[in-house]
């Protein structure tokens, strides 16, 4: 019922959940739908729906309906090439019916829409896998179920299992087991133009689908197939079954022009474009933008940012070492995520900073470089927190000056503002502000009293640490942990533990 609307096909006609409709229904169906040019009954190659629909055929013309029956025979996996008239349809009856669904409302003859939909089935091919079987309303186990590790190939819609397993991989995998078959399932004469159709049977995960078809298209593009037009989504279902399964249609000019026509049904809809699709030849970078030195640092800043590229390699390996306590720890009143960002972030500013370093940057430039990075490659709040603190510092020392006691002190005082005036935390909040502060002014008591740059690092850590482990008193009041409340307690902040982690790591490389 999905594909009826404008466009698309004028009737569609459901029986039993994977059973067919019977020849009364058909007959029925068709009469209603009828517009006096004659009809014609399209169905998969299933035998129920053969001789359903075969008989309902010939009621029809009992009644005086001029009539064609048509098969979808599009399933590669069903029978061999010799055998193509024995074949299941799948997910390709989509691109025959609405091909000929087109060309049917562009006031073609019956017999010429016959023609067209043959024409398009025979240049229809599709490949699918499963990863878990399908469930009936009502029972309590799948139809089949797919062992662990394994994929099922080649499965029918109505819950068949596959002709054969085989060991389940990577999407890169699988798209090559899709492509490399109907690659070898091209129709004679057939061109290298295609439409693609990626399609989800019931509980493939839209990123899954979508991860899959960029390797489909590489694949495709790299043997020299041109893909006219790509769908990815859910447009033939077999209820909760796990898979998917990917259509080839190569394409003429008159299938292409009808395939891109609009339509409108609640399961596929192509709308009229406003304006032309986006040249092919512009690309989207999806690496940062590269950092450069625009302007070498004086001889004391690029020393300074030499120690603050093996810094941010301390860092790195710190929060390496503790990413899943860290995870853990913000699973508790958050997502979980927050080891894994801080992980990401730190190694592509360690990763940016020793860049810059070898192209002559001061300290500055360092910083900021490597905030940006932290920023692009961790994510989530913290990941823009530390970027702009990151920032901030740089900032604070430029490129220029020595970056003595007194400029360090200006430089972690610029660091826990920004993320204070960014984040809008306070003190108490159970931020990574609790173990900041306190870890700033003990740092600079220890300067102003004389103490050398270890000790005070050193001594601020300590400070910062002993802060951070008291957060487990305090009930969230920011972010995502301010909504469970009471939850928090007992348990530290996962942000102040990284940063004594992190102010501690440095002190002891000092």
């Amino acid at each position: 019922m999905g594909w009826v609307g404008p466009g698309l096909v004028d009737g569609a006609v459901t029986g039993k959940v994977f059973a067919s409709p019977s020849a009364s229904q058909a007959r029925s169906v068709a009469k209603a739908a009828d517009h006096g040019g004659g009809i014609i009954l399209a169905f998969l190659n299933y035998a129920g729906d053969v001789l359903h629909f075969g008989m309902a055929a010939e009621l029809l013309k009992a009644d005086g309906y001029e009539v064609r029956s048509a098969v979808v025979t599009d399933d590669v996996a069903s029978a061999s090439k010799e055998e193509v008239k024995k074949r299941r349809g799948i997910a390709g009856g989509l691109a025959v019916l609405k091909v000929a669904a087109a060309a049917a409302e562009a006031g073609l003859g019956l017999d010429e829409v016959f023609r067209v939909l043959n024409k398009t089935n025979d240049r229809t091919r599709t490949f699918g896998v499963a990863f878990s079987g399908c469930t009936l309303p009502g029972s309590q186990k799948p139809l089949f179920e797919v062992p662990a590790g394994k994929i099922a190939v080649g499965l029918g819609v109505h819950g068949e299992p596959g002709i054969f397993e085989t060991d389940l991989g990577t999407a890169d995998d699988v798209a090559k087991l899709l492509v490399d078959k109907l690659l070898d399932e091209v129709p004679a004469g057939a061109g290298k133009k295609v439409i693609a159709l990626l399609n989800g049977l019931g509980s493939a995960k839209y990123e899954e689908l979508y991860v899959t078809y960029e390797s489909v298209a590489t694949r495709l593009l790299a043997a020299g197939i041109e893909i006219v037009d790509s769908e990815v989504g859910e447009f033939m279902t077999s209820l909760d079954m796990g898979g998917l399964s990917l259509t080839l249609v190569w394409v003429d000019e008159e299938i292409e022009n009808y395939w891109l026509t609009p339509c409108d049904s609640p399961a596929f809809r192509r709308a009229k474009l406003m304006d032309p699709p986006l040249d092919p030849s512009v690309v989207f970078n999806t690496e940062p933008e590269p950092f450069k030195v625009n302007k070498k640092g004086s001889e004391l800043s690029q020393k300074a940012a030499g120690q603050i590229a093996a810094g941010l390699t301390q860092v790195r390996d710190i929060l390496a070492k503790n990413e899943s306590m860290l995870g853990d720890l913000d699973a508790v009143a958050g997502d979980g995520d927050h080891g894994a960002g801080m992980t990401r972030g730190s190694n592509a500013a360690a990763e940016i900073a020793h860049e810059l370093v070898k192209d002559g940057a001061g300290a500055q430039t360092t910083l900021v470089g490597a905030g940006a990075r932290w920023a692009e490659q961790a994510g989530g709040a913290s990941g823009a927190l530390w970027g702009a603190a990151l920032t901030a510092a740089g900032n604070a020392l430029g490129d220029e000056n020595e970056v003595d006691l007194k400029a360090q002190v200006k430089a972690v005082d610029a660091f826990v503002n920004s993320i204070m005036v960014l984040g809008g935390a306070t003190v108490g909040d159970k931020t990574m502000i609790d173990a900041q502060v306190p870890f700033a002014k003990e740092f600079e008591r220890c300067v102003s009293e004389g103490h050398s740059a270890a000790d005070s690092w050193k001594l601020a850590a300590g400070v910062s640490v002993n802060a951070a482990n008291a957060t487990t008193k305090l009930v969230a009041k920011m972010g995502r942990a301010r909504v469970l409340g009471d939850k928090s307690l007992g348990s530290a902040d996962p942000g102040a533990i990284s940063f004594s982690l992190i102010v501690s790591a440095i002190g002891n490389m000092l």
